[in-house]
């Protein structure tokens, strides 16, 4: 089994801003490994230490103490080869805005060392396969927000990259060019290459995610595949009763219980001049998970960064 990561008691301590002030331990003590090929997933809070973790793993920052290890190099001693072999693609756009969408790719390429020969073929290869091949000569400030997300992961991805980071990659997409965006990374998984996806959205990590990391204040809480986390939660059966009355209203009914078969007789209890529309059982979901293993709400996911994180 090869690892694409390997992370061991990794820590990262901002120093005090002023008098006042406490050091800042924004990741404490993480362990954890990356599979080749797979769709693994940093959740947490805001302020959580995800983005502090990759820019650790990336290169762009130093770890205060802790080994990590990115395809096989020392991050603390090989960088400039892990580079060589990573992309990134952080949650604010690292494009230029005066350049075409087509020049933006050769110009990533060329920093790569892509051979000039490989550029523009390549590039034409990324625009078809992105959606953007009409916009080949659009400057970049010209395209939509979800145009702009999926030009910067075609950037990231321009030298072929064996692992890619993706930091908030949906954040403030509109619907399609989210739905858009997780196709994307659905076919990165397909082609082998590994993903290390970090996001507040638990139903996009549940729905793409192989693996999955729960990250609070900087330490690991949980690490198993969604379902695996699922299984670990003690939550009672629940059943959801769907009723509509003469007049067409709904009602929806959601009772838990011990046992699946009470929890449908409280449910259809006084049920008179209603009919059933339909009876689910409701399973668990990676929010349900979130609450009980962090004790945080699922809206803590959503709120805006504060400090570093």
């Amino acid at each position: 089994m090869a690892y694409a990561v390997e992370v061991e008691s990794l820590t990262k301590v901002y120093p005090p801003v002023g008098k006042t002030s406490q050091p800042l331990r924004a990741v404490d003590g993480l362990d954890f490994a990356v599979l080749e090929g797979e769709v693994f997933g940093f959740l947490g809070p805001n302020g959580a230490g995800k983005t502090t973790t990759i820019r650790m793993l990336t290169g762009l920052a130093r770890p205060t103490a802790g080994n990590a290890q990115v395809l096989g190099f020392d991050v603390a001693r090989a960088i400039t080869q892990i580079k060589k072999r990573i992309g990134v693609v952080p949650e604010a756009s690292n494009l230029y805005d005066e350049l075409s969408a087509r020049d933006n790719l050769v110009f990533a390429m060329q920093l790569y060392g892509v051979p000039r020969a490989e550029r523009r073929p390549r590039a034409e290869q990324l625009l078809a396969r992105f959606g953007l091949a009409e916009k080949r000569d659009a400057p970049f400030a010209s395209l939509s927000r979800g145009m702009k997300r999926a030009l910067t992961i075609a950037a990231a991805l321009a030298h072929q990259p064996q692992l890619v980071f993706l930091d908030e990659p949906t954040t403030g997409l509109d619907v399609m060019s989210a739905r858009n965006l997780r196709r994307m990374i659905a076919d990165l998984r397909a082609q082998g290459v590994t993903v290390f996806l970090t996001t507040h959205y638990l139903e996009e990590a549940e729905r793409l995610c192989d693996r999955v990391a729960l990250i609070v204040q900087g330490r690991l809480v949980a690490l198993d595949t969604v379902n695996g986390l699922k299984a670990s939660i003690d939550r009672k059966p629940a059943v959801e009763v769907v009723l509509v009355d003469e007049q067409g209203a709904v009602e929806t009914r959601r009772i838990e219980s011990d046992e699946v078969a009470v929890a449908v007789h409280s449910a259809l209890a006084d049920t008179a001049g209603r009919r059933v529309l339909a009876i689910n059982t409701v399973r668990p979901s990676l929010e349900d998970v979130f609450v009980q293993l962090t004790g945080l709400s699922a809206q803590a996911m959503l709120q805006e960064k504060g400090g570093k994180g």
